[in-house]
């Protein structure tokens, strides 16, 4: 019998030095031999069969054997967690002289990155900003700039209506009618209105549903066409550069008299024509005008006495040449690819 326990101590000590590598090898070999149905469980049941002088002695032996064979998991126990947590550290070592991972850092989108230097300018020219709803009444975006229910150049626009009198507005023009008619006629108006507009128009490489504008006013006593020339000449000239051509056309609009198309020379080509001019070596940048007279009666001033111009740009088509983007989508996909270049 003492025999047998000795050789189980021997297998028990062996095991826990050989094969126990983890906490749960461990513990499979503490069932295996001091468990309920354990090797050493096994002597002691069968320890009735031994004569009554002998069992006292091998009693002692067994007991002994166990509380050696229990401090020897108690040692492998504490070494295991021991590697454990050196295992665990050096997993999540952290090199303390590593510089730190910066966070991304936003930017500006290029539209308006645009619009503010457009604002800039004209700010600098002593224009006022000004601001409108972007659901309008059909009376400020048509009616009150010479456009009645009737008239041909509503058929220009496709709009959103939302009833027969409420609508997205098409232009940022009802801005500068609401300036108009909430200004006392013998106070000078100088302003711009930026801001999104909406046309049931197609979406493609130049064209949006909705995209951006910014529409100018300036009424004055002795405003001439001279002052309307002058002011956009200078912007161009600042918003893309001084050696920029620009020309004037004759156009229509409905709330201007006279009214023109006015055009800067290729950035592509610098005039000599390409494939973005169409061979013309010019490129058109935005309508202008004198201020029609019966736009200044509708909204209370006397045509004798002042007089005014005004003009409108979209920011995308100033935006697309000064990127030298060929795709006005770009600017409305959120691709961080794209956006991040600016």
């Amino acid at each position: 019998m003492e025999e047998k326990i000795a050789e189980l101590k021997a297998q028990a000590a062996e095991a826990i030095a050989k094969t126990a590598n983890n906490l749960s090898d461990l513990n499979d070999i503490r069932v295996r031999f001091l468990g309920k149905k354990g090797e050493f469980t096994s002597i002691l049941r069968g320890m009735g069969a031994l004569a009554k002088e002998d069992r006292p002695k091998v009693g002692k032996v067994i007991n002994e054997a166990k509380a050696q064979i229990e401090e020897l998991i108690a040692q492998k126990n504490e070494e295991l967690k021991a590697r454990a947590l050196e295992e665990k550290i050096a997993s999540e070592h952290i090199d303390v002289t590593l510089p730190g991972r910066q966070q991304p850092l936003g930017h500006l989108h290029p539209l308006t990155l645009t619009l503010e230097r457009i604002k800039d300018i004209f700010v600098h020219m002593g224009f006022s900003v000004e601001e409108g709803p972007e659901i309008e009444r059909d009376y400020f975006n048509f009616e009150a700039l010479n456009l009645p229910k009737d008239h041909p150049a509503r058929d220009m626009q496709d709009s959103f209506y939302i009833t027969d009198e409420i609508l997205m507005r098409s232009q940022t023009s009802p801005v500068q009618a609401r300036t108009m008619q909430k200004n006392d006629p013998n106070t000078p108006i100088r302003m711009i209105a930026p801001g999104r507009v909406y046309r049931r128009d197609e979406y493609d490489a130049t064209h949006s549903p909705m995209f951006t504008q910014v529409e100018g006013l300036v009424i004055d006593k002795g405003i001439s066409l001279a002052d309307l020339k002058g002011t956009l000449e200078l912007f161009l000239h600042q918003i893309f550069n001084e050696n920029i051509g620009v020309r004037f056309r004759p156009s229509f609009f409905p709330f201007t008299e006279p009214s023109a198309e006015v055009d800067i020379s290729c950035v592509m080509c610098h005039g000599k024509g390409c494939k973005v001019c169409k061979g013309t070596g010019w490129l058109e940048i935005l309508g202008a005008g004198m201020v029609h007279p019966h736009v200044l009666e509708m909204s209370g001033y006397d045509p004798s006495v002042v007089s005014g111009f005004a003009f409108g740009m979209g920011v995308e088509r100033i935006a697309m040449l000064s990127y030298g983007v060929d795709d006005l989508r770009l600017f409305y996909d959120n691709d961080l690819r794209f956006l991040s270049q600016f």
